[in-house]
């Protein structure tokens, strides 16, 4: 019997409370601002509803990997190098995105975090920027306006 109180998929039940932690965080910082209501929606309601969502994903996820039919899977190690690579990123994009556009530092992000990955071959990363750049484009350009710089300052 001891055996069904264990948890049998470490990566689900990980997986799920990073999700319920970030979510948590997200729905707790949300309150520092007005919420408002649904037809009236203040600056904090976007946040808390996400977060409240990310929570219950978190939930079932965890819980997901908690039972009896769950594969066996478990946690061999953090792979450091993993994360340098998808947080440095993420540092770049915010770094370059005033200097090179949005276009120039989404290519940088997607490009350096790919190689997160053991599957990496430039021919992938290089569809995929593709495919995600036009994606931003359209939704954050075109689709609500935003007013981000396209290209680098020397083109511009």
């Amino acid at each position: 019997m001891q055996s069904g109180s264990r948890i049998r998929n470490q990566k689900d039940f990980a997986a799920g409370v990073i999700y319920i932690v970030a979510g948590a965080a997200f729905a707790i910082g949300a309150l520092n601002y007005r919420i408002g209501e649904a037809a009236r929606m203040g600056p904090g309601w976007f946040p808390l509803a996400v977060g409240i969502l990310l929570v219950l994903v978190g939930i079932a996820t965890a819980v997901s990997g908690l039972t009896r039919g769950a594969a066996v899977e478990r946690i061999r190690g953090v792979h450091l190098s993993t994360l340098f690579w998808i947080l440095g990123s993420v540092v770049l994009f915010g770094l370059l995105l005033q200097p090179l556009g949005l276009v120039g530092a989404l290519l940088v992000l997607i490009l350096v975090s790919s190689k997160a990955s053991h599957e990496f071959t430039w021919l992938g990363a290089l569809l995929n920027a593709a495919f995600l750049i036009a994606f931003s484009l359209g939704v954050f350009i075109w689709g609500i306006d935003m007013l981000i710089p396209l290209w680098p300052a020397f083109v511009r």
